[in-house]
């Protein structure tokens, strides 16, 4: 007897364009970094402008928007990836538990990124920040640009762990979780 799977609505459409459009503006800002600062400039207010929709939709948004649906603990999270490398992992609807902590680190990184940005540009004299920080000189500057730096190349190194953990979900479960984040539906359990 052939069983039929159904396919069912897990990720909604803020979600699907939130992520890819985040992915398009960090490649842009990450590629763009020294040589386009206009255009390095706008991916960053992108950016910004797409954390801060998806920290309230965080909070406001769908079953499988909400944080309270997929943080949880880093003890969670090691005991799902412990489960994982022997495929014997949960499959959850929604995020898993690692990919949810990988949300929020991912978040997290890049509004560290955003904000250290805008303070290299503000301590040069533009964007909304110069008139705070303008008078703190080449020492300032030069700080804000290393930290920004740092956290970028951090962004990208969770981007790697990311979509690798992306891969293996997709293996261990049997589903292919990209064209899920295209067409927002998965497979019923």
């Amino acid at each position: 007897m052939n069983s039929i799977t159904k396919d069912i609505k897990v990720w909604d459409p803020l979600v699907r364009v939130f992520h890819w459009s985040l992915a398009l503006a960090f490649t842009i800002a990450f590629i763009s970094e020294d040589d386009h600062m206009t255009l390095h400039s706008y991916a960053g207010y992108t950016i910004i402008g797409l954390l801060l929709t998806r920290l309230i939709w965080g909070f406001i948004g769908t079953t499988h928007a909400r944080f309270s649906d997929f943080v949880r603990s880093p003890h969670e999270a090691l005991n799902y990836l412990k489960e994982t490398a022997t495929f014997r992992a949960k499959r959850y609807l929604g995020h898993n538990p690692a990919g949810g902590l990988m949300i929020i680190a991912l978040l997290l990184s890049l509004l560290l990124t955003t904000l250290t940005g805008l303070g290299a540009y503000g301590v040069e004299g533009g964007g909304p920040l110069a008139n705070l920080l303008s008078g703190m000189g080449h020492f300032g500057k030069e700080a804000f640009e290393e930290v920004h730096e740092v956290f970028a190349n951090f962004s990208l190194f969770l981007v790697v762990i990311h979509v690798a953990g992306v891969i293996l979900g997709s293996i261990s479960h049997g589903e292919n979780l990209i064209r899920a984040m295209f067409t927002g539906t998965k497979q019923a359990d």
